[in-house]
């Protein structure tokens, strides 16, 4: 009797078949076998959000055949994705076919060669619960929003519309951040600031006044601003230089000037830098490319083969 292999996709079960030869079988689930039910919550609130999973419509044909070969293996081996929705996968193939979840069937490949396939095979491992939860956490807060607020936006909007856990939070968020600054009430504010020149030293900083006789500093008009700063400059009469005011002017425009160098010049010299090491368009979408689901080895080679004096 043979080992049986279950991936998700007719495409990978017949490229890992070629590479595990003889004394497997490779079969594919088609994706999900298991969800909610669609046309009920499918979700019982009062016994601790449970979700009551039935068999989806139109996989019936796929059940069978996975059940009898399942029959007639020595081994069962679920090599679902190696993600949340992958993990959920092979935990519903688990209860269908009657395997423990807990039993060290579950193997996932990095890459799809032939030694990261036999990598795989040679580390079974029991089912990730915390991965398969985070998928039904998902599964199901997905259900309980969408499912209450979607009839909603039909009734007051457009029917067809559909209200996630993501979307409808953004939503929330964005109407309450426009009702706050709809409510925004203005108010005048002045900073007292004041360039200093420690003795000895030609480096300039500038300093803010943030206290007052032991109280923190709110100056809202011009004119407090105006008697606080004759008060001051009376105190350090004979401390300040001629012609300092005129001097402040000058060092706050070079400091606004410098901030919006900084910024462009930042973001010029990074793009430059990839450009340079990549060359033109490449450098801008390289990180994309090389997406997360490459193998270790193919992506060692890739970098190997790009950078390669």
């Amino acid at each position: 009797m043979s080992k049986l292999v279950i991936v998700e996709s007719p495409a990978k079960a017949k490229t890992i078949r070629k590479y595990l030869g003889s004394g497997y079988e490779v079969t594919a689930s088609m994706g999900h076998i298991r969800d909610l039910p669609q046309s009920q919550l499918g979700i019982d609130v009062e016994k601790n959000y449970e979700p009551k999973y039935i068999n989806i419509k139109g996989k019936e044909k796929v059940i069978r055949e996975l059940k009898s070969l399942a029959k007639e293996s020595d081994e069962v081996f679920l090599a679902t994705d190696p993600d949340r929705e992958g993990e959920a996968i092979s935990w519903h193939l688990a209860k269908l076919l009657g395997l423990d979840p807990a039993a060290h069937n579950r193997v996932t490949f990095g890459e799809i060669t032939k030694k990261g396939v036999q990598e795989g095979m040679a580390a079974p491992r029991a089912i990730d619960m915390d991965l398969f939860n985070a998928q039904q956490a998902r599964r199901v807060l997905d259900r309980l929003v969408g499912y209450k607020l979607s009839p909603f936006l039909w009734r007051k909007v457009r029917r067809g519309l559909s209200a996630g856990r993501v979307q409808s939070v953004a939503v929330r968020l964005i109407v309450d951040r426009e009702k706050e600054i709809e409510a925004f009430k203005p108010e005048e504010y002045w900073n007292i600031d004041a360039v200093l020149c420690p003795p000895g030293q030609a480096k300039k900083f500038t300093a803010r006044l943030a206290e007052r006789e032991g109280k923190k500093l709110e100056v809202k008009t011009k004119a407090e601003a105006d008697a606080i700063l004759a008060d001051v400059k009376g105190d350090l009469s004979g401390m300040i230089r001629p012609g300092a005011d005129k001097e402040a002017e000058r060092c706050k425009k070079a400091i606004e000037r410098s901030v919006k160098n900084v910024a462009s010049a930042t973001a010029g010299t990074l793009g430059r830098q990839v450009g340079n090491l990549l060359g033109g368009r490449l450098g801008g979408k390289f990180g994309k490319t090389l997406g997360g689901n490459l193998g270790a080895s193919l992506s060692r080679n890739i970098l190997g083969t790009l950078f390669r004096k």
